[in-house]
Protein backbone atom coordinates (compact mmCIF):
# COMPACT_ATOMS: atom_id res chain seq x y z
CA UNK A 1 0.00 0.00 0.00
CA UNK A 2 1.39 3.42 -0.91
CA UNK A 3 1.50 6.19 1.66
CA UNK A 4 -1.21 8.81 1.41
CA UNK A 5 0.15 11.99 -0.16
CA UNK A 6 -0.59 15.36 1.44
CA UNK A 7 -3.43 17.19 -0.23
CA UNK A 8 -2.53 20.13 -2.44
CA UNK A 9 -3.94 23.26 -0.79
CA UNK A 10 -6.68 24.96 -2.83
CA UNK A 11 -5.29 28.42 -2.06
CA UNK A 12 -2.20 30.46 -2.90
CA UNK A 13 -0.60 30.71 0.54
CA UNK A 14 1.53 33.78 -0.20
CA UNK A 15 -1.39 35.73 -1.65
CA UNK A 16 -3.61 34.71 1.24
CA UNK A 17 -1.07 35.81 3.81
CA UNK A 18 -0.35 39.08 2.00
CA UNK A 19 -3.98 40.11 1.70
CA UNK A 20 -4.75 39.35 5.32
CA UNK A 21 -1.67 41.23 6.52
CA UNK A 22 -2.68 44.28 4.47
CA UNK A 23 -6.21 44.28 5.84
CA UNK A 24 -4.87 44.08 9.37
CA UNK A 25 -2.45 46.95 8.75
CA UNK A 26 -4.93 49.17 6.92
CA UNK A 27 -8.10 48.45 8.88
CA UNK A 28 -8.22 45.86 11.66
CA UNK A 29 -5.54 47.38 13.90
CA UNK A 30 -7.40 50.70 13.88
CA UNK A 31 -10.61 48.94 14.90
CA UNK A 32 -8.85 47.10 17.72
CA UNK A 33 -7.33 50.35 18.98
CA UNK A 34 -10.86 51.74 19.28
CA UNK A 35 -12.04 48.50 20.90
CA UNK A 36 -9.31 48.61 23.57
CA UNK A 37 -10.57 52.07 24.60
CA UNK A 38 -13.98 50.64 25.56
CA UNK A 39 -14.15 49.45 29.21
CA UNK A 40 -16.50 46.63 28.23
CA UNK A 41 -16.05 44.69 31.44
CA UNK A 42 -17.86 41.39 31.77
CA UNK A 43 -21.09 41.52 33.83
CA UNK A 44 -19.54 39.97 36.94
CA UNK A 45 -17.15 42.94 37.05
CA UNK A 46 -19.70 45.56 35.95
CA UNK A 47 -23.11 44.74 37.46
CA UNK A 48 -24.51 47.92 35.83
CA UNK A 49 -23.33 46.87 32.37
CA UNK A 50 -26.69 47.71 30.79
CA UNK A 51 -26.82 51.23 32.16
CA UNK A 52 -23.13 51.91 31.52
CA UNK A 53 -23.44 50.82 27.89
CA UNK A 54 -19.83 49.71 27.36
CA UNK A 55 -20.70 46.20 26.20
CA UNK A 56 -23.25 47.70 23.83
CA UNK A 57 -20.59 50.03 22.45
CA UNK A 58 -18.22 47.12 21.80
CA UNK A 59 -21.01 45.18 20.09
CA UNK A 60 -21.84 48.16 17.85
CA UNK A 61 -18.19 48.60 16.88
CA UNK A 62 -17.90 44.95 15.83
CA UNK A 63 -21.29 44.95 14.10
CA UNK A 64 -20.66 48.11 12.10
CA UNK A 65 -17.25 46.94 10.95
CA UNK A 66 -18.54 43.51 9.96
CA UNK A 67 -21.44 44.89 7.94
CA UNK A 68 -19.02 47.12 6.03
CA UNK A 69 -17.03 44.12 4.77
CA UNK A 70 -17.68 43.07 1.16
CA UNK A 71 -18.43 39.45 2.09
CA UNK A 72 -20.97 38.07 -0.37
CA UNK A 73 -24.21 37.00 1.30
CA UNK A 74 -23.15 38.06 4.80
CA UNK A 75 -26.08 38.30 7.21
CA UNK A 76 -25.43 39.63 10.71
CA UNK A 77 -27.71 40.09 13.67
CA UNK A 78 -27.25 41.23 17.25
CA UNK A 79 -29.39 38.66 19.05
CA UNK A 80 -30.90 39.69 22.37
CA UNK A 81 -32.71 37.26 24.64
CA UNK A 82 -34.71 38.83 27.44
CA UNK A 83 -32.56 39.59 30.48
CA UNK A 84 -29.32 38.37 28.92
CA UNK A 85 -26.15 39.83 27.49
CA UNK A 86 -26.27 40.17 23.69
CA UNK A 87 -24.46 38.03 21.13
CA UNK A 88 -23.37 38.83 17.59
CA UNK A 89 -24.42 36.11 15.15
CA UNK A 90 -23.33 36.12 11.52
CA UNK A 91 -24.01 33.74 8.66
CA UNK A 92 -22.03 33.53 5.40
CA UNK A 93 -23.31 31.06 2.80
CA UNK A 94 -21.05 28.40 1.30
CA UNK A 95 -19.42 28.96 -2.06
CA UNK A 96 -20.09 26.58 -4.98
CA UNK A 97 -18.37 23.22 -4.74
CA UNK A 98 -17.83 23.36 -0.98
CA UNK A 99 -18.73 20.94 1.80
CA UNK A 100 -22.34 20.83 2.92
CA UNK A 101 -21.34 21.19 6.57
CA UNK A 102 -20.96 24.39 8.56
CA UNK A 103 -17.95 25.99 10.23
CA UNK A 104 -18.79 27.71 13.53
CA UNK A 105 -16.37 30.47 14.56
CA UNK A 106 -16.39 31.63 18.18
CA UNK A 107 -15.15 34.68 20.06
CA UNK A 108 -16.17 37.13 22.78
CA UNK A 109 -16.16 40.89 23.29
CA UNK A 110 -16.41 41.24 27.08
CA UNK A 111 -13.27 41.94 29.10
CA UNK A 112 -11.60 41.35 32.43
CA UNK A 113 -11.33 44.28 34.89
CA UNK A 114 -8.51 46.82 35.02
CA UNK A 115 -5.90 45.22 37.33
CA UNK A 116 -3.07 47.28 38.78
CA UNK A 117 0.59 47.32 37.78
CA UNK A 118 0.46 48.76 34.25
CA UNK A 119 3.63 50.39 32.96
CA UNK A 120 3.79 54.19 33.00
CA UNK A 121 1.84 55.51 30.02
CA UNK A 122 0.00 52.21 29.55
CA UNK A 123 -3.38 51.15 30.87
CA UNK A 124 -6.30 48.80 30.28
CA UNK A 125 -8.26 51.33 28.22
CA UNK A 126 -5.21 53.15 26.80
CA UNK A 127 -4.16 51.48 23.53
CA UNK A 128 -0.42 51.67 22.88
CA UNK A 129 1.40 50.07 19.97
CA UNK A 130 5.01 49.31 20.80
CA UNK A 131 7.41 46.99 18.96
CA UNK A 132 4.61 45.33 17.03
CA UNK A 133 2.38 44.74 20.03
CA UNK A 134 -0.97 46.37 20.81
CA UNK A 135 -1.19 46.88 24.57
CA UNK A 136 -4.49 47.20 26.40
CA UNK A 137 -7.29 45.05 27.74
CA UNK A 138 -9.14 42.67 25.45
CA UNK A 139 -7.41 42.91 22.08
CA UNK A 140 -5.94 39.42 22.40
CA UNK A 141 -8.62 38.12 24.78
CA UNK A 142 -10.68 38.07 22.66
CA UNK A 143 -11.70 41.14 20.70
CA UNK A 144 -9.63 40.25 17.64
CA UNK A 145 -11.67 37.08 16.98
CA UNK A 146 -14.56 38.48 14.95
CA UNK A 147 -12.18 40.60 12.88
CA UNK A 148 -9.90 37.61 12.23
CA UNK A 149 -12.82 35.34 11.31
CA UNK A 150 -14.29 37.65 8.68
CA UNK A 151 -10.84 38.62 7.32
CA UNK A 152 -10.14 34.92 6.78
CA UNK A 153 -13.46 34.34 5.00
CA UNK A 154 -13.05 37.41 2.81
CA UNK A 155 -9.48 36.48 1.82
CA UNK A 156 -10.64 33.05 0.65
CA UNK A 157 -13.51 34.54 -1.32
CA UNK A 158 -11.30 37.09 -3.05
CA UNK A 159 -9.07 34.24 -4.19
CA UNK A 160 -12.07 32.19 -5.34
CA UNK A 161 -11.31 29.31 -2.97
CA UNK A 162 -14.30 27.00 -2.33
CA UNK A 163 -15.27 27.06 1.33
CA UNK A 164 -18.15 25.79 3.45
CA UNK A 165 -20.84 27.87 5.08
CA UNK A 166 -19.46 29.86 8.00
CA UNK A 167 -21.42 31.11 10.99
CA UNK A 168 -20.06 33.17 13.85
CA UNK A 169 -21.10 33.36 17.48
CA UNK A 170 -19.54 36.20 19.47
CA UNK A 171 -20.75 36.45 23.06
CA UNK A 172 -20.38 39.10 25.76
CA UNK A 173 -20.21 37.24 29.08
CA UNK A 174 -17.38 34.73 28.56
CA UNK A 175 -15.25 36.28 31.30
CA UNK A 176 -18.18 35.73 33.67
CA UNK A 177 -18.43 32.03 32.86
CA UNK A 178 -20.62 32.24 29.73
CA UNK A 179 -23.73 31.84 31.88
CA UNK A 180 -25.95 33.23 29.11
CA UNK A 181 -24.52 31.02 26.38
CA UNK A 182 -26.61 27.85 26.90
CA UNK A 183 -29.78 29.82 26.21
CA UNK A 184 -28.29 31.26 23.01
CA UNK A 185 -27.04 27.87 21.86
CA UNK A 186 -30.51 26.47 22.35
CA UNK A 187 -32.06 29.36 20.44
CA UNK A 188 -29.52 29.50 17.60
CA UNK A 189 -28.60 25.83 17.09
CA UNK A 190 -31.38 25.28 14.51
CA UNK A 191 -29.99 28.20 12.49
CA UNK A 192 -26.46 26.82 12.64
CA UNK A 193 -27.31 23.63 10.79
CA UNK A 194 -24.88 20.71 10.58
CA UNK A 195 -21.76 21.98 12.32
CA UNK A 196 -18.76 19.96 11.15
CA UNK A 197 -15.99 22.20 12.49
CA UNK A 198 -15.76 24.61 15.42
CA UNK A 199 -12.93 27.15 15.49
CA UNK A 200 -12.49 28.99 18.79
CA UNK A 201 -9.97 31.85 18.61
CA UNK A 202 -9.69 32.38 22.37
CA UNK A 203 -6.71 30.37 23.51
CA UNK A 204 -2.96 30.45 23.91
CA UNK A 205 0.28 29.70 22.11
CA UNK A 206 3.43 28.16 23.52
CA UNK A 207 5.56 30.49 21.41
CA UNK A 208 5.19 32.84 18.46
CA UNK A 209 7.15 30.57 16.12
CA UNK A 210 4.52 28.04 15.01
CA UNK A 211 0.80 27.35 15.07
CA UNK A 212 -0.55 25.92 18.33
CA UNK A 213 -3.69 23.88 18.84
CA UNK A 214 -5.20 23.57 22.31
CA UNK A 215 -5.98 20.00 23.31
CA UNK A 216 -7.60 20.59 26.70
CA UNK A 217 -8.81 23.34 29.02
CA UNK A 218 -9.06 23.30 32.77
CA UNK A 219 -12.28 23.94 34.63
CA UNK A 220 -12.78 26.63 37.24
CA UNK A 221 -14.57 27.32 40.51
CA UNK A 222 -14.68 30.96 41.67
CA UNK A 223 -16.02 31.79 45.09
CA UNK A 224 -15.62 33.78 48.29
CA UNK A 225 -14.46 32.31 51.59
CA UNK A 226 -15.66 34.41 54.54
CA UNK A 227 -14.44 33.99 58.12
CA UNK A 228 -16.14 35.95 60.92
CA UNK A 229 -14.89 35.71 64.50
CA UNK A 230 -16.07 39.02 66.04
CA UNK A 231 -18.96 41.39 65.47
CA UNK A 232 -16.58 44.37 65.42
CA UNK A 233 -12.87 45.08 65.59
CA UNK A 234 -11.19 45.30 69.00
CA UNK A 235 -7.82 46.49 70.31
CA UNK A 236 -5.18 43.90 69.45
CA UNK A 237 -3.49 44.43 72.81
CA UNK A 238 -6.73 43.48 74.55
CA UNK A 239 -7.79 40.60 72.29
CA UNK A 240 -4.42 39.23 71.14
CA UNK A 241 -3.87 35.79 72.66
CA UNK A 242 -7.55 35.41 73.49
CA UNK A 243 -9.41 35.94 70.22
CA UNK A 244 -8.00 33.98 67.26
CA UNK A 245 -7.14 35.93 64.14
CA UNK A 246 -9.71 35.58 61.36
CA UNK A 247 -6.79 35.54 58.92
CA UNK A 248 -5.16 32.61 60.74
CA UNK A 249 -8.44 30.72 60.61
CA UNK A 250 -8.64 31.37 56.87
CA UNK A 251 -5.09 30.03 56.50
CA UNK A 252 -6.07 26.84 58.33
CA UNK A 253 -9.09 26.38 56.08
CA UNK A 254 -7.02 26.85 52.92
CA UNK A 255 -4.67 24.13 54.19
CA UNK A 256 -7.57 21.73 53.73
CA UNK A 257 -7.30 22.37 49.99
CA UNK A 258 -3.65 22.85 49.10
CA UNK A 259 -0.19 22.50 50.60
CA UNK A 260 1.07 26.00 51.38
CA UNK A 261 4.69 24.89 50.83
CA UNK A 262 4.26 23.29 47.39
CA UNK A 263 0.93 24.52 46.05
CA UNK A 264 -0.19 20.93 45.45
CA UNK A 265 -3.95 20.50 45.81
CA UNK A 266 -4.11 17.52 48.13
CA UNK A 267 -7.64 16.06 48.18
CA UNK A 268 -8.14 13.31 45.63
CA UNK A 269 -11.55 14.77 44.76
CA UNK A 270 -9.72 17.45 42.74
CA UNK A 271 -7.63 15.07 40.63
CA UNK A 272 -8.27 12.94 37.57
CA UNK A 273 -6.30 10.50 35.42
CA UNK A 274 -4.16 12.13 32.72
CA UNK A 275 -4.61 10.40 29.34
CA UNK A 276 -1.40 9.02 27.83
CA UNK A 277 -2.01 10.99 24.63
CA UNK A 278 -1.92 14.22 26.67
CA UNK A 279 1.26 13.11 28.45
CA UNK A 280 2.92 12.46 25.11
CA UNK A 281 1.83 15.85 23.79
CA UNK A 282 3.26 17.42 26.97
CA UNK A 283 6.57 15.71 26.30
CA UNK A 284 6.58 16.99 22.70
CA UNK A 285 5.71 20.54 23.78
CA UNK A 286 8.36 20.38 26.50
CA UNK A 287 11.01 19.57 23.91
CA UNK A 288 9.96 22.67 21.95
CA UNK A 289 9.60 25.09 24.86
CA UNK A 290 12.10 23.87 27.45
CA UNK A 291 12.95 26.38 30.17
CA UNK A 292 10.87 29.10 28.52
CA UNK A 293 7.90 27.52 30.29
CA UNK A 294 9.03 29.19 33.52
CA UNK A 295 11.42 31.87 32.27
CA UNK A 296 8.60 33.73 30.50
CA UNK A 297 6.98 34.86 33.77
CA UNK A 298 7.84 38.24 35.36
CA UNK A 299 9.51 36.91 38.52
CA UNK A 300 9.91 39.57 41.22
CA UNK A 301 13.21 38.09 42.44
CA UNK A 302 16.34 37.53 40.39
CA UNK A 303 15.09 39.63 37.48
CA UNK A 304 16.71 42.02 35.05
CA UNK A 305 15.40 45.54 34.46
CA UNK A 306 12.72 44.31 32.07
CA UNK A 307 11.35 41.85 34.63
CA UNK A 308 12.67 38.81 32.74
CA UNK A 309 13.59 35.91 35.02
CA UNK A 310 17.23 34.91 34.93
CA UNK A 311 18.35 31.30 34.96
CA UNK A 312 18.58 31.10 38.74
CA UNK A 313 14.99 32.10 39.50
CA UNK A 314 13.24 29.32 41.39
CA UNK A 315 9.81 28.04 40.32
CA UNK A 316 8.35 25.09 42.19
CA UNK A 317 9.83 22.71 39.60
CA UNK A 318 11.86 23.19 36.45
CA UNK A 319 10.92 19.93 34.74
CA UNK A 320 9.13 21.24 31.60
CA UNK A 321 6.91 18.17 31.27
CA UNK A 322 5.72 18.50 34.86
CA UNK A 323 5.20 22.25 34.41
CA UNK A 324 2.95 21.61 31.41
CA UNK A 325 0.94 18.97 33.27
CA UNK A 326 0.74 21.20 36.35
CA UNK A 327 -0.83 24.02 34.37
CA UNK A 328 -3.11 21.87 32.19
CA UNK A 329 -4.15 18.65 33.98
CA UNK A 330 -3.75 19.36 37.69
CA UNK A 331 -5.74 21.50 40.08
CA UNK A 332 -4.32 24.78 41.37
CA UNK A 333 -5.67 27.21 43.96
CA UNK A 334 -5.12 30.97 43.92
CA UNK A 335 -6.33 33.77 46.19
CA UNK A 336 -7.25 36.56 43.79
CA UNK A 337 -8.76 39.15 46.13
CA UNK A 338 -9.52 40.00 49.74
CA UNK A 339 -11.92 42.00 51.89
CA UNK A 340 -11.63 42.96 55.55
CA UNK A 341 -8.00 43.99 55.22
CA UNK A 342 -7.53 47.75 55.47
CA UNK A 343 -4.85 49.44 53.39
CA UNK A 344 -1.52 49.50 55.23
CA UNK A 345 -1.65 53.24 55.78
CA UNK A 346 -5.01 52.83 57.53
CA UNK A 347 -4.16 49.71 59.54
CA UNK A 348 -4.26 50.35 63.29
CA UNK A 349 -3.56 47.95 66.15
CA UNK A 350 -6.95 46.32 65.78
CA UNK A 351 -7.93 42.68 65.82
CA UNK A 352 -10.09 42.53 62.72
CA UNK A 353 -13.51 40.85 62.95
CA UNK A 354 -13.57 39.35 59.47
CA UNK A 355 -11.43 38.10 56.59
CA UNK A 356 -12.88 37.30 53.18
CA UNK A 357 -10.82 35.79 50.37
CA UNK A 358 -11.72 35.40 46.72
CA UNK A 359 -10.68 31.90 45.66
CA UNK A 360 -9.98 30.65 42.17
CA UNK A 361 -9.62 26.88 41.87
CA UNK A 362 -8.47 25.59 38.49
CA UNK A 363 -9.71 22.06 37.89
CA UNK A 364 -8.47 19.17 35.72
CA UNK A 365 -10.31 19.04 32.37
CA UNK A 366 -12.27 15.87 33.14
CA UNK A 367 -13.60 16.98 36.53
CA UNK A 368 -17.23 18.08 36.93
CA UNK A 369 -17.12 21.66 38.18
CA UNK A 370 -20.43 21.65 40.07
CA UNK A 371 -19.35 18.57 42.01
CA UNK A 372 -15.99 20.18 42.75
CA UNK A 373 -17.67 23.39 43.93
CA UNK A 374 -19.92 21.50 46.33
CA UNK A 375 -16.89 19.58 47.60
CA UNK A 376 -15.01 22.83 48.23
CA UNK A 377 -17.99 24.22 50.12
CA UNK A 378 -18.21 21.15 52.35
CA UNK A 379 -14.47 21.03 53.03
CA UNK A 380 -14.24 24.71 53.91
CA UNK A 381 -17.42 25.06 55.97
CA UNK A 382 -17.42 21.84 58.01
CA UNK A 383 -16.13 21.87 61.59
CA UNK A 384 -14.76 25.45 61.50
CA UNK A 385 -11.81 26.21 63.83
CA UNK A 386 -12.74 28.05 67.03
CA UNK A 387 -16.43 27.79 66.03
CA UNK A 388 -15.92 30.73 63.69
CA UNK A 389 -18.71 31.65 61.30
CA UNK A 390 -17.42 30.35 57.98
CA UNK A 391 -19.06 30.36 54.56
CA UNK A 392 -17.93 29.58 51.03
CA UNK A 393 -20.19 30.92 48.29
CA UNK A 394 -19.23 30.09 44.73
CA UNK A 395 -20.47 32.34 41.96
CA UNK A 396 -19.30 30.28 39.00
CA UNK A 397 -18.39 26.68 38.30
CA UNK A 398 -17.24 25.88 34.76
CA UNK A 399 -16.27 22.36 33.71
CA UNK A 400 -13.14 21.98 31.61
CA UNK A 401 -12.77 20.33 28.23
CA UNK A 402 -10.73 17.58 26.63
CA UNK A 403 -10.56 17.73 22.84
CA UNK A 404 -11.83 14.84 20.73
CA UNK A 405 -9.28 13.13 18.51
CA UNK A 406 -8.53 15.25 15.46
CA UNK A 407 -9.53 13.89 12.06
CA UNK A 408 -6.56 13.27 9.72
CA UNK A 409 -7.65 16.09 7.41
CA UNK A 410 -7.60 18.59 10.28
CA UNK A 411 -4.18 17.51 11.55
CA UNK A 412 -2.84 17.73 8.00
CA UNK A 413 -4.38 21.17 7.47
CA UNK A 414 -2.82 22.47 10.70
CA UNK A 415 0.61 21.19 9.71
CA UNK A 416 0.31 22.63 6.21
CA UNK A 417 -0.70 26.01 7.62
CA UNK A 418 2.08 26.04 10.18
CA UNK A 419 4.72 25.05 7.63
CA UNK A 420 3.48 27.67 5.16
CA UNK A 421 3.45 30.46 7.75
CA UNK A 422 6.33 29.55 10.06
CA UNK A 423 8.36 26.81 8.42
CA UNK A 424 7.60 24.50 11.37
CA UNK A 425 4.93 21.89 12.10
CA UNK A 426 1.92 22.64 14.28
CA UNK A 427 2.27 21.97 17.99
CA UNK A 428 -0.24 20.75 20.54
CA UNK A 429 -0.67 21.54 24.22
CA UNK A 430 -3.37 21.91 26.83
CA UNK A 431 -4.11 25.31 28.34
CA UNK A 432 -4.65 26.19 31.97
CA UNK A 433 -7.54 28.57 31.39
CA UNK A 434 -11.24 27.94 30.91
CA UNK A 435 -13.50 28.48 27.90
CA UNK A 436 -16.94 27.32 29.10
CA UNK A 437 -18.21 27.45 25.53
CA UNK A 438 -16.11 24.45 24.51
CA UNK A 439 -17.79 22.00 26.85
CA UNK A 440 -21.19 23.31 25.77
CA UNK A 441 -20.27 22.93 22.10
CA UNK A 442 -18.98 19.41 22.60
CA UNK A 443 -22.35 18.44 24.06
CA UNK A 444 -24.38 20.29 21.42
CA UNK A 445 -22.36 19.11 18.38
CA UNK A 446 -20.67 15.86 19.43
CA UNK A 447 -19.65 14.90 15.87
CA UNK A 448 -17.93 18.20 15.07
CA UNK A 449 -14.19 18.60 14.75
CA UNK A 450 -12.90 21.27 17.11
CA UNK A 451 -9.95 23.60 16.72
CA UNK A 452 -9.11 25.81 19.68
CA UNK A 453 -6.26 28.20 19.02
CA UNK A 454 -5.31 31.76 19.79
CA UNK A 455 -2.73 34.50 20.15
CA UNK A 456 -2.01 34.50 23.89
CA UNK A 457 1.66 33.65 23.71
CA UNK A 458 4.52 34.24 26.16
CA UNK A 459 4.19 37.37 28.32
CA UNK A 460 0.94 38.46 26.61
CA UNK A 461 -0.47 38.46 30.16
CA UNK A 462 -4.20 38.09 29.57
CA UNK A 463 -6.26 39.35 32.55
CA UNK A 464 -3.18 41.05 34.02
CA UNK A 465 -1.34 44.35 33.61
CA UNK A 466 0.39 45.10 30.28
CA UNK A 467 -1.77 42.64 28.34
CA UNK A 468 -0.86 42.74 24.66
CA UNK A 469 -1.72 41.36 21.24
CA UNK A 470 1.29 40.39 19.09
CA UNK A 471 0.16 41.78 15.75
CA UNK A 472 2.46 39.72 13.50
CA UNK A 473 1.33 36.51 15.16
CA UNK A 474 -2.34 37.54 15.02
CA UNK A 475 -2.05 38.03 11.24
CA UNK A 476 -0.63 34.52 10.88
CA UNK A 477 -3.31 32.97 13.10
CA UNK A 478 -5.90 34.71 10.92
CA UNK A 479 -4.28 33.24 7.81
CA UNK A 480 -4.13 29.79 9.40
CA UNK A 481 -7.86 30.08 10.16
CA UNK A 482 -8.52 30.71 6.46
CA UNK A 483 -6.37 27.72 5.49
CA UNK A 484 -8.20 25.38 7.85
CA UNK A 485 -11.61 26.58 6.63
CA UNK A 486 -10.50 25.93 3.03
CA UNK A 487 -9.31 22.44 3.93
CA UNK A 488 -12.69 21.29 5.24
Amino acid sequence: MTARQPLTPPYNAAQLQGRIARQWDEDVVRQLVDYVRIPAKSPHFDPRWRENGHIEKAVRLARDWALAQPVAGLELEVVRLEGRTPVVFFDVPATPGASGETVLLYGHLDKQPEMTGWRTGFGPWTPVIEEGRLYGRGGADDGYAIFAALCAILALDVQGVPRPRCVGLVETCEESGSYDLPAYLEALAPRMGSVGLVIALDSGAGNYEQLWATTSLRGLVNGTLSVNILTEGVHSGDAGGVVPSSFRIARQLLDRLDDSRTGVVRPGEFACAIPEERREQARQAARILGDTLWQRFPWASCCDNQGTARLFAQPSTKDPVELILNRTWRAALAVTGADGLPAIEHAGNVQRPRTALKLSMRLPPALDAETAARTMKTMLESDPPYSAVVSFDYDSAATGWNAPSAAPWLSEALDQASHALFGKPAAYMGEGGTIPFMGMLGAKFPQAQILVTGVLGPRSNAHGPNEFLDLAYAKKVTTATAMVIAAM
